[in-house]
């Protein structure tokens, strides 16, 4: 089932709601790289991607790698509302012996592809998933996020550079560009210049969106389908924290801790979360 644009629009707003319930309040969490990419994560869990939660290790199934993993409650929302697994369980994040801890591990969750986390990993495992399933000539797509702060990683590097040689058209990289990582913003920190030029120099078929704009992710996604013979970048331009008034473009909550009275302004600016049956 595919769901309308305002639904999908709902569904990203439930995770952010999710994700904010996740964490809490007193304790620090990584709001601001989960929120930046909840549309995103709405757009291939509920719309483009070929995934079935009662069976969730189908052979020709898509995959999703979360690079950037200290983003983990994204993925957890999304995969409890597709029903991997029963929503309360959310409510354990990173208590000792949870299904959920802080970086996903796909010896405890079901839906995870992955044990990810070293930053800079990800795209390497995710392409060689791409790589295996061409060699088993399986028909399914991969999918990575990456974070932009990652990419001062060299692994990153060695792996887009593999990619391309190997024309791994059935892999599709998305930059979670929010500008932000966990000591300041991006120019400031490591400045890693005109990144669609970068990526295109790398042999990548390349396309810049809005990461909160759902129809425009729906036509991305299909775009990067029509690709032959290269892999494809999709650099997500987004706003960290986004849906948390407090928190958007704010480094504080990369890995902050609210108050119990912003945790209640969160909830209230998520409150219609849901508010449309799906």
């Amino acid at each position: 089932m595919k769901y309308t644009v305002e639904q999908l629009e709902s569904i990203a707003k439930r995770i952010r709601r999710d994700i904010v319930q996740m964490i809490g309040y007193g304790k620090t969490g990584h709001f601001g790289g989960a929120c930046s990419m909840a549309d995103i994560v709405a757009v291939l869990y509920f719309n483009k991607m070929n995934h079935d939660p009662t069976n969730p290790k189908m052979p020709d199934r898509d995959r999703f790698l979360l690079s950037k993993a200290h983003s983990a409650p994204v993925q957890y929302a999304a995969l409890a509302q597709c029903g991997y697994f029963p929503r309360e369980e959310l409510a354990s994040l990173k208590k000792l012996g949870s299904m959920l801890q802080g970086h996903p591990d796909m010896h405890k969750t079901p839906g995870i592809e992955a044990n990810t986390g070293s930053l800079g990993q990800g795209l390497s495992i995710a392409a060689g998933i791409a790589a295996a399933g061409k060699i088993d000539k399986l028909n399914y797509k991969v999918y990575c996020v990456i974070g932009d702060g990652e990419m001062a990683e060299g692994q990153i590097w060695e792996a887009a550079m593999a990619a391309s040689c190997y024309k791994l058209d059935n892999l599709v990289c998305i930059l979670d560009r929010n500008g932000i990582q966990a000591t300041g913003c991006i120019a400031e920190r490591f400045n890693y210049g005109p990144v669609v030029q970068k990526w295109e120099s790398f042999g990548w078929h390349v396309i810049e969106c809005n990461g909160h704009d759902i129809k425009e992710l729906i036509g991305v996604f299909n775009e990067a389908d029509k690709v032959n013979g290269k892999p494809v970048m999709v650099i997500a331009n987004t706003i960290k924290g986004k849906g948390i008034s407090f928190a958007e473009n704010n480094v504080a909550f990369h890995n902050g801790a609210m108050t119990s009275e912003q945790y209640e302004l969160a909830m209230q600016e998520l409150a219609d979360a849901g508010d449309n049956k799906l």
